[in-house]
Protein backbone atom coordinates (compact mmCIF):
# COMPACT_ATOMS: atom_id res chain seq x y z
CA UNK A 1 0.00 0.00 0.00
CA UNK A 2 1.44 3.10 -1.47
CA UNK A 3 1.45 6.12 1.59
CA UNK A 4 2.80 9.12 2.07
CA UNK A 5 6.30 9.82 3.61
CA UNK A 6 4.90 12.35 6.01
CA UNK A 7 2.39 9.35 7.62
CA UNK A 8 4.89 7.00 8.41
CA UNK A 9 5.46 6.25 12.43
CA UNK A 10 8.02 4.49 13.74
CA UNK A 11 7.09 0.84 13.47
CA UNK A 12 6.24 1.14 10.41
CA UNK A 13 7.58 -1.50 7.70
CA UNK A 14 8.41 -0.37 4.31
CA UNK A 15 10.01 -1.41 1.27
CA UNK A 16 13.07 1.18 0.31
CA UNK A 17 15.42 -0.49 -2.42
CA UNK A 18 14.67 -3.55 -1.74
CA UNK A 19 14.42 -4.74 1.31
CA UNK A 20 12.14 -4.65 4.38
CA UNK A 21 13.13 -1.57 6.91
CA UNK A 22 11.19 -0.95 10.14
CA UNK A 23 11.01 2.91 10.44
CA UNK A 24 13.26 3.88 13.49
CA UNK A 25 12.21 7.79 13.87
CA UNK A 26 10.55 9.89 11.13
CA UNK A 27 11.93 13.17 11.55
CA UNK A 28 9.85 16.16 9.62
CA UNK A 29 12.30 19.26 8.69
CA UNK A 30 11.20 22.59 7.59
CA UNK A 31 13.59 24.54 5.78
CA UNK A 32 13.84 28.47 5.90
CA UNK A 33 12.98 28.04 1.65
CA UNK A 34 11.83 25.24 -0.09
CA UNK A 35 9.54 22.23 0.55
CA UNK A 36 9.63 19.99 4.16
CA UNK A 37 11.24 16.84 3.61
CA UNK A 38 10.96 13.47 5.74
CA UNK A 39 14.00 12.66 7.42
CA UNK A 40 13.92 8.57 8.06
CA UNK A 41 15.99 6.74 10.25
CA UNK A 42 15.35 2.81 9.13
CA UNK A 43 16.68 -0.60 10.29
CA UNK A 44 17.12 -3.53 8.28
CA UNK A 45 14.60 -6.31 9.40
CA UNK A 46 16.52 -9.15 7.85
CA UNK A 47 19.93 -7.80 8.67
CA UNK A 48 19.81 -5.12 11.14
CA UNK A 49 21.96 -2.58 9.49
CA UNK A 50 20.25 1.12 10.01
CA UNK A 51 20.19 3.39 7.56
CA UNK A 52 18.74 7.36 7.15
CA UNK A 53 16.81 8.30 3.64
CA UNK A 54 15.30 11.61 3.31
CA UNK A 55 12.04 12.01 1.20
CA UNK A 56 9.93 14.90 -0.40
CA UNK A 57 6.86 14.78 2.34
CA UNK A 58 4.18 13.85 -0.55
CA UNK A 59 6.57 11.37 -2.20
CA UNK A 60 4.89 7.77 -1.74
CA UNK A 61 6.28 5.01 -0.15
CA UNK A 62 5.44 1.44 -0.64
CA UNK A 63 3.82 0.21 3.36
CA UNK A 64 4.15 -3.25 4.14
CA UNK A 65 1.76 -4.97 6.30
CA UNK A 66 3.10 -7.91 8.22
CA UNK A 67 0.53 -10.58 8.91
CA UNK A 68 0.48 -11.53 12.51
CA UNK A 69 -0.09 -15.17 14.17
CA UNK A 70 0.14 -16.45 17.89
CA UNK A 71 1.87 -19.13 17.96
CA UNK A 72 2.91 -21.81 20.84
CA UNK A 73 6.65 -22.70 21.93
CA UNK A 74 6.44 -26.20 21.39
CA UNK A 75 10.40 -27.52 21.81
CA UNK A 76 13.73 -26.54 21.95
CA UNK A 77 15.97 -28.31 19.50
CA UNK A 78 19.75 -26.54 20.31
CA UNK A 79 19.73 -23.74 18.68
CA UNK A 80 16.33 -24.14 16.89
CA UNK A 81 12.81 -23.46 18.78
CA UNK A 82 10.11 -24.68 16.93
CA UNK A 83 6.70 -23.26 16.80
CA UNK A 84 3.47 -24.54 16.43
CA UNK A 85 0.48 -22.00 14.98
CA UNK A 86 -2.80 -23.03 17.02
CA UNK A 87 -5.49 -21.90 14.99
CA UNK A 88 -3.79 -24.43 11.41
CA UNK A 89 -1.41 -26.56 13.10
CA UNK A 90 1.29 -25.48 11.39
CA UNK A 91 4.69 -25.56 12.66
CA UNK A 92 7.78 -23.18 12.11
CA UNK A 93 11.43 -23.51 13.54
CA UNK A 94 12.78 -20.49 13.89
CA UNK A 95 16.69 -19.86 15.28
CA UNK A 96 17.48 -18.87 18.79
CA UNK A 97 19.73 -15.69 17.12
CA UNK A 98 16.89 -14.72 14.71
CA UNK A 99 14.80 -14.26 17.63
CA UNK A 100 17.34 -12.18 19.61
CA UNK A 101 17.91 -12.21 23.39
CA UNK A 102 14.15 -12.02 24.53
CA UNK A 103 14.67 -16.18 23.02
CA UNK A 104 16.60 -16.68 26.46
CA UNK A 105 13.08 -16.45 28.44
CA UNK A 106 10.52 -18.14 26.00
CA UNK A 107 9.32 -21.34 28.20
CA UNK A 108 7.55 -24.66 26.25
CA UNK A 109 4.11 -24.12 26.20
CA UNK A 110 4.14 -20.40 25.71
CA UNK A 111 1.97 -18.36 23.31
CA UNK A 112 4.08 -15.25 21.22
CA UNK A 113 3.06 -13.54 18.39
CA UNK A 114 4.81 -13.79 14.88
CA UNK A 115 4.74 -10.97 12.34
CA UNK A 116 5.92 -12.82 9.00
CA UNK A 117 5.62 -11.45 5.62
CA UNK A 118 5.39 -13.85 2.73
CA UNK A 119 5.66 -16.77 5.07
CA UNK A 120 9.24 -15.83 6.54
CA UNK A 121 9.03 -14.94 10.07
CA UNK A 122 10.33 -11.32 10.58
CA UNK A 123 9.33 -10.64 14.60
CA UNK A 124 8.23 -11.87 17.73
CA UNK A 125 6.47 -10.63 20.51
CA UNK A 126 6.80 -11.83 23.75
CA UNK A 127 4.29 -11.45 26.60
CA UNK A 128 4.82 -8.21 28.86
CA UNK A 129 5.45 -10.37 31.43
CA UNK A 130 6.71 -13.75 32.67
CA UNK A 131 7.03 -15.52 35.52
CA UNK A 132 10.47 -17.40 36.59
CA UNK A 133 12.30 -18.31 39.65
CA UNK A 134 15.15 -17.50 41.07
CA UNK A 135 17.67 -20.43 40.94
CA UNK A 136 21.17 -18.35 42.60
CA UNK A 137 20.60 -15.12 44.86
CA UNK A 138 22.43 -13.72 47.94
CA UNK A 139 21.01 -14.45 50.99
CA UNK A 140 18.98 -12.11 53.15
CA UNK A 141 21.82 -9.82 55.40
CA UNK A 142 20.07 -8.77 58.68
CA UNK A 143 18.56 -4.81 58.81
CA UNK A 144 19.24 -4.76 55.05
CA UNK A 145 15.96 -5.51 53.75
CA UNK A 146 14.60 -1.73 55.58
CA UNK A 147 17.03 -0.29 52.30
CA UNK A 148 15.87 0.12 48.75
CA UNK A 149 19.28 -1.20 47.31
CA UNK A 150 18.90 -4.14 45.12
CA UNK A 151 21.10 -7.55 44.68
CA UNK A 152 21.69 -9.16 41.63
CA UNK A 153 20.05 -13.10 41.09
CA UNK A 154 19.92 -15.99 38.84
CA UNK A 155 16.88 -16.79 37.29
CA UNK A 156 16.45 -20.16 35.91
CA UNK A 157 16.98 -19.46 32.06
CA UNK A 158 20.67 -18.37 33.27
CA UNK A 159 20.10 -14.42 32.98
CA UNK A 160 20.80 -12.27 35.84
CA UNK A 161 18.26 -10.01 37.26
CA UNK A 162 18.61 -7.03 40.17
CA UNK A 163 15.85 -8.01 43.12
CA UNK A 164 15.14 -6.72 46.64
CA UNK A 165 16.98 -7.83 49.37
CA UNK A 166 14.05 -10.42 50.58
CA UNK A 167 14.15 -12.35 47.29
CA UNK A 168 15.75 -15.62 47.81
CA UNK A 169 16.72 -18.72 45.58
CA UNK A 170 13.49 -20.45 44.94
CA UNK A 171 10.99 -17.72 44.93
CA UNK A 172 9.14 -17.19 41.85
CA UNK A 173 9.15 -13.78 41.14
CA UNK A 174 7.30 -11.49 37.71
CA UNK A 175 9.57 -10.52 35.02
CA UNK A 176 9.01 -7.53 33.22
CA UNK A 177 10.91 -7.79 29.38
CA UNK A 178 11.85 -4.38 27.85
CA UNK A 179 14.10 -5.14 24.81
CA UNK A 180 15.00 -8.69 25.57
CA UNK A 181 16.22 -7.59 28.94
CA UNK A 182 14.06 -8.68 32.31
CA UNK A 183 13.72 -6.50 34.81
CA UNK A 184 12.18 -7.84 38.81
CA UNK A 185 8.24 -6.47 39.06
CA UNK A 186 7.51 -8.37 42.03
CA UNK A 187 6.87 -11.64 43.81
CA UNK A 188 4.75 -13.75 42.10
CA UNK A 189 1.62 -14.44 44.27
CA UNK A 190 0.29 -17.31 42.66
Amino acid sequence: MKVNAITLRAGNVIEYNGKLCVVVKNDIQQPGKGASVAQIEMRDIRTGNKDNARFRTQETIERIRLEQEKYQCLYFAGDDIVLMNNETYDQITVNKEQMGPQAAYLQDGMIIEVESFEGEPLGFAMPDRIVMQIVEAEPVVKGQTATTSYKPAVLENGEKVMVPPHIGSGTKIIVKLEDGVGTYVERYKG
